[in-house]
């Protein structure tokens, strides 16, 4: 688990009394619950794109035909696509959707982190928040909503001296998306580098040291580059849509850790 080491560091960061502007109960902001709500969504995507993955792999022309016969009817029958066909078509439609909820999911960690940082910032990292400090995080909080990706990147390190690992890593996702649904998958140059090449660096498993006996293999995370030409076809392996979720999660472990960071130093600051 990717946060294993951050729950003492975000323990001390819980913003309190926080006017709940219906008039209802003041609510909390906790960044280790925002963490862990956000990792352990992430995860049910990363469970649903394995179930995905195996049902094809245990998909069947004769079941599907089957399937395709039970109503006696179809909707356009001189439009049905067969057994080969539909594998292709739903293959690219799962590609197309593990992106984009991959990098949605990117976003919504920045903009959950960018608030708990505006609230830092706006009370100096004390507790308790007034109607006046909600104000000024929510107005900070509706422009980073506003900002595009690499604005975002931007306003977190200008703002708060936070520089995003694995930056690089989700706008290439950003372009990835737009490739996939603008141009039919086919690197154009809007996506290209000042080298003419897309770079996707995703983060995978290494084994340091295999397993012995009574003891598990000592494993790293490490890079893995996706690099694509000019008019080459965007593609990926199961795994490599596998390790794009991995990358994500890696993404917000290091993101919630310098928003914890960020906390610390703030009330830190503040007590000297």
């Amino acid at each position: 688990m990717l946060f294993d080491q951050i729950g003492l560091l975000f323990s001390h960061f819980i913003m309190t009394d926080t006017p709940n502007p219906s008039g209802g109960k003041p609510q909390q902001v906790n960044l280790q619950q925002i963490a862990q709500q956000f990792m352990a969504g992430l995860q049910q995507h990363f469970d649903m794109l394995a179930f995905n993955l195996a049902a094809r792999d245990d998909a069947k022309e004769e079941s599907y035909n089957k399937r395709v016969q039970a109503p006696r009817i179809m909707p356009a029958a001189n439009r049905h696509q067969n057994f080969e066909q539909m594998q292709a078509y739903a293959r690219d439609l799962m590609v197309r959707q593990v992106i984009n909820d991959s990098l949605n999911l990117a976003v919504t960690g920045m903009n959950n982190a960018h608030f708990f940082l505006a609230l830092v910032k706006a009370t100096g990292a004390q507790p308790d928040v007034n109607p006046e400090t909600q104000k000024l995080a929510q107005e900070s909080q509706q422009r980073f909503l506003r900002a595009q990706l690499d604005e975002k990147f931007n306003i977190l390190e200008s703002e708060y001296s936070i520089m995003c690992e694995l930056e690089d890593s989700i706008i290439s996702l950003g372009f990835v998306i737009q490739a996939l649904m603008q141009q039919g998958g086919q690197v154009g140059a809007p996506q290209l580098d000042e080298k003419g090449e897309l770079i996707l660096e995703l983060k995978a498993v290494k084994v340091i040291d295999p397993a012995t006996e009574g003891d598990k293999p000592v494993a790293k995370l490490v890079d893995q580059r996706k690099v694509f030409k000019e008019n080459e076809r965007i593609t990926f392996s199961d795994v490599d849509l596998q390790l794009i979720l991995v990358t994500v999660a890696s993404f917000a472990d290091a993101l919630f850790k310098s928003v914890a960071g960020y906390a610390k130093s703030v009330r830190e600051g503040g007590a000297a």
